[in-house]
């Protein structure tokens, strides 16, 4: 009886070029700092939103601010994979 899918040490031929490699990197980089950027933005504009509410400031443009600012963050950041990017492959 003949197996049909031996067990081998042999890796697989990659599929990108080096230079495809290195454009995912850094990619991947810029993302990073850009999603920490993201979530940095939305602390601050959270902590001055409660700040402004124990303060009993009434700011319509700082709460108009808040819902814009963390809206757009739980919308555009991916939580998932700080960093991912999509190949299209």
């Amino acid at each position: 009886m003949e197996t049909e899918n031996p067990i081998t040490n042999q890796s697989l031929a990659p599929t990108t070029t080096s230079e495809e490699d290195l454009h995912s990197k850094s990619q991947r980089r810029v993302n990073m700092i850009w999603e920490y950027t993201q979530s940095l933005i939305a602390i601050c504009i959270t902590g001055a939103e409660i700040y402004a509410s124990l303060k009993g400031i009434q700011s319509p443009q700082l709460n108009n601010a808040f819902f814009l600012i963390v809206g757009f963050y739980f919308g555009r950041t991916n939580h998932q994979r700080v960093g991912g990017i999509q190949l299209g492959r």
